[in-house]
């Protein structure tokens, strides 16, 4: 086989290679956004009850109905975040906004961590929030865990929705 033979016989190879070099970069870029960093921060329990005591406020962002059947962990800030029909709450962002400055740190809760995840995003991404934190799992987690609760319907001067 002469060098010209070589030459072209490899020719064929290099544009597979290419595509096969393309597609393990589109899937490694794919990988990175899928399991890339939060814009915010999650919080495990324990992490969570050491904001608490040191008095970085928590916003339990489900519904009156969520809170009665549960309860509450206290000092809860008590704000629907989505209502029973699955719509954004109209006062939810105004009253946020009136009571979190963008770069003091507030927790988000809800019942499993599916609406404070797309909460905190959405704060941080869009409305520019620097300190967000988001419970993991939820006040679920908390309860499966036994922590401490406090009976919503015992809880007195709250400005609940």
């Amino acid at each position: 086989m002469n060098e010209t033979t070589t030459k072209t016989a490899a020719t064929p190879n290099r544009p597979k290679s290419l595509r096969l070099f393309l597609i393990a970069l589109l899937l490694s870029l794919v990988v990175m956004q899928v399991f890339k960093e939060p814009p915010y921060k999650n919080l495990k329990n324990d992490q969570l009850q050491i904001m608490l005591q040191n008095n970085v406020p928590i916003y339990d962002v489900r519904r009156p109905e969520e809170w009665q059947q549960t309860g509450i962990i206290e000092g809860s800030q008590l704000l629907t975040f989505i209502d029973a029909d699955g719509r954004i709450d109209s006062n939810f962002l105004n009253r946020f906004t009136a009571d979190v400055d963008k770069n003091d740190p507030v927790i988000l809760i809800c019942r499993t961590g599916s609406r404070t995840r797309s909460l905190a995003h959405y704060l941080v991404e869009k409305l520019d929030y620097t300190n967000v934190f988001n419970v993991e799992d939820g006040i679920t987690r908390w309860i499966r865990e036994k922590r401490p609760l406090q009976n919503f319907t015992k809880v007195t001067n709250r400005d609940t929705p």
